[in-house]
């Protein structure tokens, strides 16, 4: 409406205010975060080990090396030592780099959901389920599991006027993600708890599961 362009960027509070940002003179790649801004140095590592480097276009956590990092939390030396190592700051944040080294935001660490020691990533399987013409809104995350360890399960809230099962919600992600990725358990919500930002609080519908 205002003619301005718009270009994605990434920060965190850790390291402000940006350390991503797609060129405002340069292609936008949309759904990328761009390329690091100058003075910034930033590595997608194992999530095995934390130093690994990965290979181009796969996904690890997100470091990051810049003047705006961090010194540390306050009054939190535990949590300060696990996200500052080695002069780097380790974000929490899944991502991976294309051959032209702009990068993605993949996931959160904490939020990777491990079935029988299987990786699936709960935007993934948004998406997917997202997709449904019959879905407004969807929240994915891993609950206990007795035989697996963990499972994935999906809060699903219907469009209006819409019915839709959980057979069908299966169905529908089984001819578009791997078995694994499929969620065993869907539940159905008129609404999913939201942050007064809008954020969906995931914490809260797993703690009601």
């Amino acid at each position: 409406m205002t003619g301005g362009r718009i270009v994605e960027g990434y920060g965190l509070s850790e390291a402000p205010t940006a350390t991503h940002c797609n060129p405002l003179q340069g292609e936008n790649r949309l759904g990328s975060i761009g390329l690091p801004l100058p003075d910034v140095d930033a590595r997608i590592v194992s999530l095995a080990d934390g130093e690994t480097l990965v290979p181009v276009g796969e996904a690890g956590e997100l470091i990051i090396k810049s003047p705006q990092v961090m010194q540390a939390y306050h009054n939190m030396p535990d949590e300060s030592s696990i996200a500052l190592r080695g002069g780097w700051l380790y974000t929490g944040d899944i991502a991976r780099m294309d051959p032209q080294g702009y990068f993605y935001i993949v996931d959160r660490k904490k939020e990777l959901i491990k079935p029988g020691g299987m990786e699936v990533w709960p935007s993934e399987v948004e998406a997917a389920i997202a997709s449904h013409p019959k879905v407004a809104e969807v929240a994915v995350a891993g609950i206990p599991d007795e035989y697996r360890g963990e499972t994935v399960k999906a809060w699903v809230v219907v469009k209006p006027a819409e019915t839709l099962t959980r057979e069908e919600v299966q169905a529908w992600c089984r001819r578009r993600l791997a078995p694994f990725k499929v969620p065993t358990e869907v539940e159905f919500l008129p609404q999913l708890p939201k942050s007064a930002v809008g954020k969906v609080l995931k914490r809260e519908l797993v703690k009601i599961n």
